[in-house]
């Protein structure tokens, strides 16, 4: 029983491992504003890109440049987590079907 348990969490760290490779390359997109901020990150959620509109870059904008940021970047981030959490989900399944309550 153990060693069958153990092969199977050894089969969860390799696809865990395939699985942070892949989400390398799953792009999410978000904006503020009506796009007026955009930011691109990966599912791993790593930030790749910062698109602001020129309107926004002056001294008076700054507090706003920065709210219009963090709102960006926090929908990117639940984004990437929503991905992340499908993934997790769809290999447990496969490793681990007999156990219901892990997904």
């Amino acid at each position: 029983m153990f060693g069958n348990m153990i092969g199977k969490l050894k089969e969860a760290q390799g696809l865990m491992e395939e699985t942070k490779a892949r989400m390398e390359s799953i792009y999410v997109n978000a904006e503020a504003e009506n796009g007026m901020v955009k930011v691109i990150m990966n599912a791993n959620k790593k930030l790749k890109e910062i698109n602001i509109d020129n309107s926004l870059m002056s001294i008076s904008e700054k507090e706003r440049l920065e709210e219009l940021l963090a709102v960006a970047i926090n929908k990117a981030m639940e984004k990437a987590d929503k991905i992340f959490e499908s993934e997790m989900q769809g290999m447990s399944k496969g490793l681990f079907p007999s156990f219901p309550f892990l997904f």
